[in-house]
Formats: C-alpha cells, structure tokens, sequence
C-alpha cells in the first residue's frame, strides 16, 4: 500500500467497543490517521481513545455528532474534508448502532411505530449508502478505498422482537452489493463484516450482568471455540480488509463468527425430532 501514513480511516461510532477497537488496529497497520465520528454518549471512552491512538503517531480527529441521517453525513463529510482534504478516506467503517426492539402487530404491548422503523433503518442502514454518496461526491475517497458495513447474526434472525433490526441488516446487505458494483469500477471495494456476539458496554447497558452471563454461556455452547469474540479480534479482520491483499474482495458478506451457525446446526441434527 503506497503512502499510507498519509491515507485516514473514517470510522462511524468509534468511542466503544468494536468501533474503537477498530481504530486501534488500523493506526498500526496499515497505518491510517483516524477520523473518528461518535455521539457522545462515551465521552471519556472517546477521550482516553483520542490519547492512545495519538500516542502511536497518528493523526486523529474526534468528531461528536450524529452520523447516522442524510444530513449528518453531509455535515460530517465536511468536516472530513477539511481535515484531511481530498482522495484522503482509504477506509470508511460503518459501525453505528441505535434500533429499537419490538413487535410489528398492534397487539403487543411493544409494538413498533413510525418513529422506530425510522431511526432503525437510517442508523443501521440508509445512512451506509449517505455516506457513499457524501465522500463520492467531496472527492474524499483514496484510489482502492475500502468502504465497510458491519453486520452480525440477526442479519438473518427471526429471533421474537429483533424482526426491525433483522430487516434494516439486510437492506444494509443490498446497499453493499449496489455499491460495490457502482464503485468497483472506480477502483473502490465495498463489503459486510459479519460477526457474531462480544462483551461491549452499548450490550452490557442493555443486557445488564445476568443477561451477559446468559449471553456468554450460549456462545460457550453453540460456538466451537466455545466462547464470545473480542473486540481485537474484530479489528484485526477489518486492518486486513483495509490491506492491499484483500482487494480483491467486492460485495461480499464476509463470515466471521467463528463457525456459530455451524454449531447451531449440529445442535439441531442431535436434537430429538431434528433433521439428521
């Protein structure tokens, strides 16, 4: 990879967990300045964050606003641009998260409204292709650009009250493939890191410590490693990804949970009255 000292990473909720885990792989290798877009709501996470990624040599802006509409992408490519200028963005990261949970018939008592579908599909999925057109269009991305969604495994779940999350994955999944033919000629690559479950806070606030304990002891048996992935580990695929040696992946759902729905199953086959 030529001159990548001078190349950033644009990386989409980067204060916590796989976003910034992300950012500390890829200051190291392949060496990019990272640009790092987060609402807030971690604020001395961002700020410690800020030290150890400046401390490699790097450069690095963090960026507190919302990156998740039309509008804010605009805002934020902007902001991009003056800072790092033009053919600058080698790696975009699309991490940001914020869905609402809740059944689709009135029936239920946490029955989705308008509101909901609306921020769901717009931070998990509309904003991916936002943000495309926002670097396409300032002259932001770097000749071999890396472009990259980040999904996990309710991309293809009908688990009770994720149907809205499950829904705005797989438009995110179309965008990257729409993409990836559009941009492929221009050199970029577009692609879905899909992974499964990991310790975060955003997860833990959600599940509270007896809902982690029972999250962690499913992965100790559905997934052959027989534990959750870390963080790390998520950011080392993605510093491969954003790697000359990856260039060849384009459009592309990339299968990283750790054999999972393989264990799923098998699970199933040994299960009385399961197929075999």
């Amino acid at each position: 990879m030529t001159a990548a000292v001078d190349r950033w990473a644009v990386i989409l909720g980067v204060s916590s967990g796989a976003g910034a885990a992300i950012a500390r792989a890829v200051v190291r290798d392949p060496g990019l300045h990272v640009f790092g877009i987060h609402r807030g709501h971690y604020a001395a996470a961002a700020q410690a964050l800020e030290g150890e990624l400046r401390a490699t040599g790097r450069r690095v802006v963090m960026h507190v606003a919302d990156a998740g509409t039309a509008e804010g992408a605009r805002a934020c490519a902007d902001a991009v641009l003056g800072a790092a200028g033009p053919q600058s963005v080698h790696l975009l990261v699309h991490a940001i998260s914020g869905a609402s949970l809740g059944h689709f018939l009135p029936t239920h008592d946490d029955a989705l409204r308008p509101p909901q579908f609306e921020k769901t599909f717009n931070f998990m999925a509309h904003s991916f292709p936002y943000w495309a057109q926002a670097l396409h269009q300032r002259d932001l991305l770097a000749p071999g650009s890396r472009l990259l969604g980040l999904t996990n495994l309710l991309h293809d779940s009908l688990l009770n009250n994720c149907g809205l999350i499950a829904a705005a994955k797989a438009a995110l999944q179309m965008y990257v493939r729409c993409l990836a033919i559009e941009l492929g000629p221009l050199g970029h690559r577009v692609n879905l890191l899909k992974f499964g479950s990991m310790h975060t806070p955003a997860l833990a606030k959600v599940l509270g410590s007896e809902g982690m304990k029972r999250l962690e002891d499913v992965h100790r048996k559905t997934t052959p490693a027989g534990r959750m992935l870390t963080p790390e580990e998520v950011g080392r695929a993605v510093a491969y990804l954003a790697r000359d040696e990856s260039e060849w992946f384009n459009g592309a759902t990339i299968d990283f949970t750790g054999g999972m729905t393989l264990r799923l199953l098998d699970i199933v086959a040994r299960t009385p009255g399961g197929d075999s």
